[in-house]
């Protein structure tokens, strides 16, 4: 079993509901993707200090399913910042049976945004 890391806060915490579930009751995998590009992007905008675009995705490893009624917190790694570009990493882990608690992890990736600024344009990212 794995457990929520204690020294920091999750960028993003949300329940999936019957709406995110395909055909057998599991969360589609394309709901849990959109909720981390969100998580990461919250980031990635802050830290640029205005719009972000996502540019990668290296990877999505999904090494439990999403069941309705899971509680996903998101967690949030920078990993570096470039001249346009930020990169983390998002970790994905379910609080599942509230009856008898347990936490798993789900889900992570690593994903590249880029500061944009209104026309759509790279911009550099702000270094303070």
């Amino acid at each position: 079993m794995d457990s929520l890391p204690k020294d920091k806060q999750p960028a993003l915490r949300v329940m999936p509901m019957p709406a995110d579930a395909n055909q057998n009751g599991d969360i589609f995998g394309g709901w849990v993707m959109a909720q981390v590009d969100i998580a990461g992007g919250t980031v990635a905008a802050k830290l640029a200090r205005g719009r972000v675009a996502t540019v990668a995705v290296k990877e999505f490893v999904f090494k439990h399913p999403v069941q309705i009624g899971d509680l996903l917190s998101f967690y949030v790694d920078l990993e570096k910042i470039g001249t346009t570009s930020i990169t983390v990493t998002v970790e994905v882990f379910a609080e599942r049976r509230p009856e008898n608690p347990r936490v798993v992890k789900v889900t992570e990736a690593t994903l590249t945004y880029v500061a944009i600024d209104s026309t759509g344009q790279p911009r550099p990212v702000p270094r303070s």
